[in-house]
């Protein structure tokens, strides 16, 4: 499922209603059953792609931010030419070219409503590619012989650095044409959620020992909304003030990015253990949530003991590991925690009247929420 695609949400809030005035929130099994006529699983990426076009059709225009003021930019002409010369190497800058397709934004000094959205939504996802691409330096001490020459990875960790700052360059000139200082405050601490969420990942990770943090869900929930999710809630409070909504609104987009963003990265994380056809060399994250949930069911002392048994020579056969893990409760947990933060995403948006707009946001929650 494109993450890139869930960080235009704030286009499509724009386009709901006024919100009612008397607020409520069903209970979560009404919710829960509000999609039940809907057919498709959510490992479907064509389910995926379909909802997110029936969004695009009422915001009027497409998924792509391909623009040709884009494509004949000369800084970003440049770039691209610079990062051909990675051609051959595993240079991690290759897999994240996707911020080539970023768009410079529109230098009018105002702008309608439904503009400013669509530029708040391009600023999310120019931030959001900014980090992917300064995430993709490479530790040159762990640099193998297979990777390419050292001097083609050091050029590739320049134009890392250099492409990642263009683009954030673009972000916060983007949003200070939209001349709104709580905006400016709301992506500005968004960023500095992303760099901590960052910062936490890469002290977590999982070394060559294979031996993960001792850390419950509720500690991955916290990390996990500052790498994942705060970016996209903020943006979509964002979205609110442009449109000139009161407090209470905003808080209700808030709530809905912020579980959108969550139920989303569970199913990503879910995906390693429920696609029907996964290769056996196919490695997962030791700090996601399946894998968190079933340590916590099942105790640090046994989960260590289970890594060493799934090891072989130093070796970790991840084969081995899923298999164990899905035999726990860890898969079903992470399930029924991606449905719950789902529910919580289709109660904030219960405060707008029903339409078309309404009714696509709630698409998007179901399809990252429906399993079978």
């Amino acid at each position: 499922m494109n993450l890139q695609q869930l960080l235009r949400l704030p286009r499509y809030l724009g386009a709901l209603g006024p919100p009612r005035r008397r607020w409520w929130s069903p209970s979560l099994d009404t919710i829960a059953s509000v999609g039940s006529w809907r057919g498709q699983s959510s490992r479907s990426p064509a389910y995926w792609n379909q909802v997110v076009s029936e969004a695009e059709k009422i915001v009027g225009y497409p998924t792509s931010f391909m623009s040709l003021r884009c494509l004949l930019s000369d800084e970003l002409s440049n770039i691209a030419m610079q990062v051909r010369k990675l051609v051959g190497t595993q240079h991690p800058l290759l897999t994240t070219a996707r911020y080539r397709s970023a768009v410079i934004f529109s230098r009018k000094s105002s702008l309608t409503p439904g503009l400013s959205q669509r530029s708040l939504a391009e600023i999310t996802e120019l931030i959001h590619t900014a980090l992917l691409v300064h995430r993709g330096i490479v530790n040159l001490n762990e640099l193998q012989s297979s990777d390419g020459p050292l001097k083609d990875m050091q050029f590739g960790n320049k134009i890392a650095i250099l492409s990642g700052d263009f683009l954030l360059a673009n972000a916060c000139n983007g949003l200070a044409l939209l001349q709104n200082t709580k905006v400016v405050e709301l992506l500005a601490s968004a960023l500095m959620d992303l760099v901590q969420g960052a910062y936490h990942e890469n002290s977590t990770s999982a070394k060559e020992t294979y031996i993960t943090d001792d850390i419950g869900i509720s500690t991955w929930k916290e990390k996990t909304f500052l790498s994942h999710g705060a970016l996209l809630a903020k943006s979509c409070q964002a979205a609110m003030e442009l449109a000139k909504h009161d407090a209470e609104v905003q808080d209700m987009a808030f709530q809905y990015g912020k579980h959108m963003a969550m139920s989303h990265k569970i199913n990503s994380d879910l995906q390693p253990f429920i696609k029907e056809k996964t290769s056996d060399s196919m490695t997962f994250n030791l700090n996601s949530a399946p894998v968190v949930l079933h340590q916590e069911f099942l105790g640090r002392d046994l989960w260590i003991k289970q890594i060493r048994e799934a090891q072989e020579k130093g070796i970790l056969d991840y084969a081995k590991l899923r298999e164990t893990i899905k035999a726990g409760k860890g898969v079903t947990s992470a399930i029924d925690l991606c449905r719950y933060h789902g529910n919580k995403a289709l109660a904030a948006l219960e405060s707008f009247p029903p339409s078309e707009a309404r009714s696509a946001l709630e698409n998007i929650v179901f399809a990252v929420t429906r399993f079978s």
